[in-house]
């Protein structure tokens, strides 16, 4: 089956070339152009990648990513006309997977979708081998924090955590370098890929994130610990 792709986009000249070109490189494209639409096709559709713009009619892209981040994990590509860094935080604040300013070209457009899609497809085969309820499971545990390697689960104070896949594989991947300096380049891109075009500012919203989840005091961390100047070191 194609992948499902769904366009979020108010401006009909854009909207069509981007339905034009992803469909001519295979993918299976649905359209909106307003903010309730998007939000009603993709909880019906559940398509597998969402290109959403942030001015939208009805309710604008920030809200529709923060409304769908609480229902689906799916990836989101947030297109906008917007340069300014703080737009790239809030968006990245509210849940999106990646950012493309405008006026962009089609050729980096269609790397990005397919860079993320290539993410999901390894997100669901690793889902698709996970033991079985009740098999052994492999954990990496510090203090009160448990990591299950196999399940993709993170219990925290012996409370299940509700993470986001990324958040999930930035813990594992700081927890496996336990006391090692790893610099944000690094963490990009061993968590995000090679390939992914965002810059470093996306690591340090990640780790807000959990920091919020797995730290006593979020606001002065002893797990997720800063080293300035260069990115972070996972204490156990």
């Amino acid at each position: 089956m194609p992948d499902r792709i769904l366009v979020v986009e108010d401006e009909v000249a854009l909207r069509e070339t981007l339905e034009y070109n992803l469909t001519r490189q295979g993918y299976r494209v649905t359209t909106a152009k307003d903010g309730p639409r998007a939000l009603e096709l993709a909880r019906s559709e559940q398509p597998d990648l969402i290109l959403l713009d942030v001015m939208l009619p009805g309710l604008d892209g920030f809200e529709v990513c923060r409304i769908l981040r609480q229902e689906t994990n799916i990836p989101i590509l947030m297109l906008t006309a917007k340069v300014d860094e703080i737009d790239k935080v809030v968006g990245l604040e509210v849940g999106a997977d990646d950012y493309l300013t405008k006026p962009f070209s089609m050729r980096e457009l269609l790397a990005r979708v397919k860079a993320l899609l290539r993410r999901v497809r390894m997100l669901r085969q690793e889902l698709a081998t996970a033991p079985t309820p009740g098999a052994p499971s492999q954990q990496l545990q510090h203090d009160d924090l448990v990591i299950d390697l196999e399940r993709r689960e993170v219990f925290y104070r012996d409370e299940l955590l509700h993470l986001k896949p990324k958040e999930y594989d930035l813990l594992r991947f700081l927890a496996e370098n336990r006391g090692k300096v790893l610099s944000r380049d690094r963490i990009l891109e061993e968590v995000w890929g090679w390939d992914y075009n965002g810059g470093t500012r996306t690591v340090d919203v990640h780790v807000r994130w959990l920091r919020e989840k797995v730290e006593p005091e979020p606001a002065n961390p002893v797990r997720i610990v800063t080293v300035r100047g260069i990115g972070y070191r996972f204490e156990g």
